[in-house]
């Protein structure tokens, strides 16, 4: 048997209307908003992580390519290692001081520390 194929069209085999068309969902394009606007949260967390120290980067807006490459700007400034998961940057041990004054220096103005 063949691979089994996800079903795109809503369970419709065959349509007897000569005019039927399947619904195409276009995916919205999501705008990058600019850095000045961007309503960024700097956050220490210890959940789940034996104890150790995460900082996190949360709020961004925008595209998933931005926000990898704000995580790799973060990740290279702070030294230490990191990741982007679900719209989160995870960076490495404490660094919630050094990555606002970072943050603010390149234009992020909204950026904060919240606790």
């Amino acid at each position: 048997m063949g691979k089994k194929q996800s079903d795109k069209k809503g369970g419709i085999v065959y349509s007897t209307d000569p005019s039927f068309r399947f619904d195409e969902e276009e995916e919205k394009e999501i705008q990058t908003l600019d850095k000045k606007d961007q309503p960024l949260v700097i956050k220490i967390d210890r959940k789940q992580r034996a104890g150790k120290a995460v900082t996190l980067v949360e709020g961004f807006v925008g595209r998933e390519e931005d926000l990898e490459a704000l995580g790799k700007e973060l990740k290279t400034h702070s030294g230490t290692g990191g990741s982007v998961k679900d719209g989160v940057i995870l960076i490495q041990g404490d660094q919630c001081e050094k990555l606002s004054a970072y943050l603010k220096n390149k234009g992020y103005v909204k950026a904060r520390i919240g606790r």
